[in-house]
């Protein structure tokens, strides 16, 4: 192997440091090259003879998997991987990882608390205290967790330990997962549901699902409007799920009940984006991974696929 192919690029990131990944990789005999690409220019030049490839947000598309020339592994810093183009890398032969087991607490607390808060109407009943009027009533009907039904749109790491939170809060459980039987589900106390089923009996439904092909804008017009009218939607997953300008509508026109999302299609989310506006609305600016656990936790884990690739051992959570 020659000099020029001992190198692991950072593509881009937002951390305070990369000391996480120098500590796993220092005595790897690989340079460590902390990139911070803005442009494609940049990515070309970075990352055209890397070993190795470890990206947070920029986009690695086939024009850039195909300028590689000694690449053996990209590794996503996350979950989703929809800034990375799966069917170049695929034809191209590099293996591609994310780190999907770094923040599943730390999502799963984030989309309790988004419910419950919603659930027990918390932010209308504040904001009807500060407006001057007290009542020991919430300003809606609250139904109590157990007439509840807890819903989720995927039943992958994070899903199932929702789960095990809205169990604690004794809510009844259900879930729509094509690719998960009924036997598994239930070992978890949890009903399996038809997408259909799912939409319109839930009276919280979260989701959590991968963004692709099938599921952008999975809640749409059409699909609010087969909610319950006091339904609570969740979204901690990816901001593609959700058309927001639709559910901001929806939200005015009381098709459904309240919304917390924490995740955006585009993100900042624009100033005069129309669900800032919309009533019942509880929104966190994709914060749901954070802790200060995660982050180094985040990092280690990708640099460690890396090693793994180094000295020939399998791949943990390999995708392609």
């Amino acid at each position: 192997m020659d000099t020029n192919t001992k190198k692991i690029v950072i593509t881009d990131h937002g951390f305070a440091n990369i000391d996480p990944e120098r500590l796993v990789l220092e005595k790897s005999g690989f340079e460590i090259v902390d990139a911070q690409c803005k442009t494609e220019a940049e990515l070309l030049d970075a990352t055209k003879d890397a070993f190795a490839i470890i990206v947070q947000w920029a986009p690695i598309t086939e024009k850039i998997i195909r300028n590689l020339e000694n690449c053996k592994l990209i590794v996503r810093y996350g979950i989703g991987i929809d800034n990375l183009d799966l069917f170049a890398a695929k034809e191209k032969q590099i293996p591609v990882c994310n780190v999907p087991d770094y923040c599943i607490d730390e999502v799963a607390d984030h989309t309790m608390s988004l419910a419950l808060t919603l659930h027990r109407q918390l932010p209308a009943t504040d904001q009807r205290v500060r407006d001057g009027v007290w009542k020991i009533i919430p300003p809606g009907n609250v139904s109590a967790s157990r007439d509840s039904l807890f819903t989720t749109l995927g039943f992958g790491r994070i899903a199932r330990a929702v789960f095990k939170r809205a169990a604690a809060f004794n809510f009844r459980l259900a879930s729509y997962d094509p690719f998960v039987s009924e036997a598994e589900m239930l070992q978890s106390g949890v009903q399996k549901l038809s997408f259909e089923e799912a939409i319109s009996g839930a009276d919280i439904l979260s989701l959590h699902l991968p963004l692709n092909e099938t599921t952008s804008h999975i809640i749409k017009k059409e699909t609010l409007k087969q909610m319950k009218g006091n339904a609570i939607l969740v979204n901690t997953s990816r901001g593609g799920l959700i058309n927001t300008v639709e559910l901001a509508q929806a939200l005015h026109e009381n098709e459904i009940g309240a919304a917390g999302i924490d995740v955006f299609e585009q993100e900042p989310l624009q100033n005069d984006h129309p669900i800032l506006l919309a009533p019942n609305m509880l929104i966190t600016s994709h914060t749901a991974w954070y802790s200060k656990r995660s982050i180094p936790l985040l990092q280690q884990y990708a640099a460690e696929e890396v090693l793994r690739v180094i000295n020939g051992e399998p791949l943990k959570n390999r995708i392609i």
